[in-house]
């Protein structure tokens, strides 16, 4: 890293404007631009003064630029192309060998194309790479740059969504050569740091969406096994590695107050401040992408049904903070904004960052919490220890784990979190014409509801008589779910299903009005039609705004698959009497 200290460039950052056929021809002269495709017709020297080897056939990209980088959120988006690249993702992992016909550079020549002035170079797996061309076309922004003149190992290792097939085959059509044995040494000697080998151990039931960093859901079949979900299989949404965080030095600065900057202890947090337990369901933005995948692919992880769980959150009240410090009605006036700020970081020194509205923050019905406890003990490193706000009714992503910092302000976060993802946009809007600062930021998610038992593809007999359906339903901004209808053959009859809010045997008492934060759980036993061979199950859920879900995903679908609450329909097979 020290070596990027004294390159020239660093600074310059890219705006990536959504419409990718309109990259400066100052930057990548003649790039063909025809139907969406990306024909590169052109390498740049770098600076170097040295013919760059690319092969003579040249595929055509497609690129849709954004995609999630799901470390940072950043957006890193590729339509995958037409045609092959001859050099395969398999070819670009594989060990380098210095016959290779391509010009061999040492690591002292790399390091000396660190800027746009000189050429941006990196290194992968031994071999050399000139992506001048496509910086521009990141819009993952500067971050690139942090590269610039060195291995790209070390990031990959932090953003590891790098590591698939259809990105090793964009970054070969930019190799340029090898690197001579002792630079391959060398660099072998400093790559073997990995950010996520702290990581906290992980129950094996969890389905993985994510190694690095970590995101996971519970298998379906258990989810709604129990009204509270334990906190082990409660499902795990991280940007960036967990932070180790120590609760004796950690502090939680609050700024935007009359009174200064304010310093809070986790002992302070704990006891100068009445603490306060909520049920809340937390649900991720993606929970049910992989249903839009299948009508047309977007960008994201592919969450299932199960990216959504419920819990106990105990804690100091965000407002309770806020008005102990001098939050007043001056305050109010000029403010409109509460921002956060995690203690999770990128390797620029980046956290992660979100914001939620004044009024929710300090309204006495919003019941933000600065939680410390999950389910009557202290979170777990997955969920934010020692401290995490929690927003309920309010997405996932605004219930920012490993709080470092609040921020009261006239603004929004400027996160990229907050500012470039989890936005919903129009079926017809794709990654050549998205602005993503026509859209707000989601902060209320919209009713939901899903099937948990019986699975698709599974059976049921015909000698039961009757199918058990099981499944969760919940709408955000505290509204209340007030039915769940479920059908088995297709939507043409309904039956209501029973609605619980605690484990069987146990009810809790209705929430008050605008603050119904937890999910219900429901079931119904439904005859089976006579001679059914195959059945149809669906269900839809109605709050108590009379919100009810769509019956199709095409017309909700999105380029980046959130917001995705459309009828859930699963299909299982009715097995004869014999």
């Amino acid at each position: 890293m020290q070596h990027l200290k004294h390159c020239q460039g660093l600074a310059s950052v890219f705006l990536i404007r959504s419409q990718s056929s309109r990259i400066s021809k100052s930057i990548i002269p003649s790039l063909s631009v025809w139907d969406g495709h990306l024909s590169s017709r052109w390498r740049s020297t770098g600076g170097h003064g040295r013919q760059k080897y690319f092969s003579d056939r040249v595929p055509k990209f497609r690129f849709a630029l954004a995609g999630l980088l799901v470390g940072t959120g950043a957006v890193l988006a590729y339509r995958l192309h037409q045609g092959k690249v001859e050099w395969a993702a398999s070819s670009a992992q594989l060990p380098v060998t210095q016959t290779s016909a391509l010009p061999v550079y040492t690591l002292e020549e790399v390091t000396k194309h660190c800027s746009l002035d000189n050429g941006v170079w990196v290194t992968y797996k031994g071999e050399v790479y000139d992506i001048t061309a496509f910086v521009a076309m990141h819009p993952g922004g500067d971050k690139i740059l942090l590269a610039a003149g060195g291995s790209l190992e070390p990031y990959w290792a932090l953003y590891a969504v790098h590591e698939q097939d259809h990105v090793f085959e964009i970054l070969s059509e930019y190799k340029i050569g090898v690197l001579n044995t002792e630079s391959i040494k060398k660099q072998e000697s400093v790559n073997t740091l990995d950010p996520y080998s702290a990581e906290p151990t992980r129950h094996p039931a969890l389905r993985i969406n994510s190694l690095k960093p970590f995101n996971a859901e519970p298998p379906s079949s258990i989810l709604s096994d129990n009204y509270i979900t334990p906190s082990v299989i409660f499902f795990k949404r991280n940007h960036l590695p967990v932070p180790r965080v120590d609760p004796e030095t950690y502090r939680l600065e609050i700024e935007g107050l009359p009174g200064g900057v304010v310093s809070l202890t986790l002992n302070e947090l704990k006891s100068c401040f009445p603490k306060y337990t909520i049920t809340a369901t937390l649900q991720c933005a993606g929970n049910r992408r992989s249903e839009m995948n299948t009508v047309k692919q977007v960008k994201g992880l592919n969450w299932g049904i199960a990216a959504i769980s419920n819990a106990t959150w105990s804690g100091a009240l965000l407002r309770d903070v806020l008005l102990h410090y001098g939050f007043g009605p001056e305050v109010a006036a000029k403010a409109q904004h509460v921002q956060f700020e995690g203690l999770d970081k990128d390797v620029t020194g980046t956290a992660y960052g979100a914001s939620i509205p004044l009024n929710k923050a300090v309204s006495e019905d919003g019941d933000v919490l600065l939680a410390y406890e999950m389910n009557g003990e202290d979170l777990p490193p997955d969920h934010g220890y020692p401290v995490r706000v929690v927003v309920p009714g309010i997405v996932g992503a605004r219930n920012v784990k490993w709080l470092g910092k609040i921020v009261v302000s006239e603004e929004e976060s400027k996160s990229h979190w907050q500012q470039n993802d989890y936005k919903g946009f129009s079926p017809g809007t794709d990654w050549d014409t998205v602005d993503f600062k026509s859209a707000p930021a989601i902060q209320e998610l919209p009713i939901q509801s899903a099937i948990t038992h019986p699975a698709e593809g599974t059976s049921v007999d015909a000698s039961d008589g009757e199918v058990t359906v099981k499944g969760y339903a919940w709408s955000g901004g505290g509204r209340e779910v007030v039915r769940v209808d479920v059908s088995i053959d297709g939507g043409k009859t309904w039956h209501v299903a029973k609605l619980r809010t605690g484990d069987k045997g146990q009810q809790a008492p209705p929430p008050p009005p605008g603050k119904a934060w937890a999910w219900k759980l429901w079931e119904i036993d439904v005859p089976l039609p006579h001679r059914a061979q195959e059945l149809e199950i669906v269900c839809k859920a109605v709050d108590s705004s009379y919100n009810m879900q769509p019956d199709t995903v095409a017309p909700i679908w999105n380029l980046r698959g959130v917001l995705s609450n459309a009828w859930h329909r699963v299909k299982v097979k009715v097995n004869e009497d014999l």
